[in-house]
């Protein structure tokens, strides 16, 4: 059972960056490839990005537009997400997820753990 826990969310004002942090326990974290996602009040789980558990593929939303990086540090057992030139519609939950496999997803529903989330707010 793997406990994922965010942090490094907050209120940025347009423009600015944020980097949220993933921390993982109960695991083995190399064995885990993860996954970022955020979900607007009222709108659906939308994916981000995600990291294979090398570290060695990514896989970005459209949306992000070179804007996101997703990296993650295995000693650790975190992966973080630096978020540059943000906007008001970037406002959501920011959600980390783990699956046991190779490679990477998109559906969160092929993720089988969890975090709580962290809330990012960028104001106009």
């Amino acid at each position: 059972q793997v406990q994922l826990v965010e942090s490094g969310g907050g209120l940025v004002q347009a423009g600015g960056s944020l980097r949220l942090s993933c921390t993982a326990s109960g695991g083995s974290f190399s064995n885990y490839a993860m996954g970022w996602f955020r979900q607007a009040p009222g709108k659906e789980r939308e994916f981000v990005v995600a990291v294979s558990r090398s570290g060695y593929s990514t896989s970005y939303a459209a949306f992000v537009k070179g804007r996101y990086t997703i990296s993650r540090d295995n000693a650790k057992n975190r992966v973080y997400l630096e978020m540059t030139n943000l906007m008001p519609e970037c406002t959501a939950v920011y959600l980390c997820a783990a699956f046991l496999g190779l490679g990477v997803k998109l559906d969160h529903g092929e993720y089988d753990y969890w975090g709580q989330g962290t809330q990012v707010t960028v104001s106009s």
